[in-house]
């Protein structure tokens, strides 16, 4: 129990660490490891992102893409979900550990919060990392705040 604990928390730092650091270059990029015993086939990360007008202008979308920084494993994929309201739309990283990202999505929702889920295709420890950004009509990048609600 104080294993998985520290596992959480470690992980959650890590996040948090990754998300300061993003924010300081302008560059919205979180990572971690899902289900780092890998037996939690199901293992799910959720978080919300809040998109505001910081000045650049008000949010027309979230975009975002996942990239699976493992090794690759067959049949073990990493996946990314947006969804906003009646809206929703996913990515999955087609190859392990090649250094690219999934296509990128999108979601027009303008400005408030977008619901953002990480998950994997079956059992196996994956780490990954995320690319997300609010941008405005003309592209611009506008106000972004994550807040993870949910690691396992």
């Amino acid at each position: 129990m104080a294993q998985l604990f520290f596992q959480k928390a470690l992980t959650i730092i890590f996040t948090l660490t990754a998300l300061g650091v993003a924010g300081v270059s302008h560059a919205h990029d979180a990572g971690a490891t899902m289900d780092p015993e890998g037996n939690i086939a199901s293992f799910t990360g959720y978080a919300q992102v809040t998109c505001f007008n910081d000045g650049n202008g008000p949010t027309h979308r979230l975009v975002a893409s996942v990239q699976d920084t493992s090794l690759p494993q067959a049949n073990l994929l990493v996946s990314l979900q947006i969804i906003k309201g009646v809206n929703a739309i996913s990515t999955t990283d087609p190859v392990s550990g090649d250094g690219a990202f999934s296509p990128e999505i999108s979601v027009a929702g303008g400005d408030g919060a977008y619901l953002l889920l990480v998950n994997k295709t079956g059992p196996g420890p994956r780490s990954f990392i995320v690319s997300y950004h609010c941008m405005t009509i003309d592209n611009a990048h506008t106000g972004t705040d994550i807040r993870v609600n949910q690691f396992q």
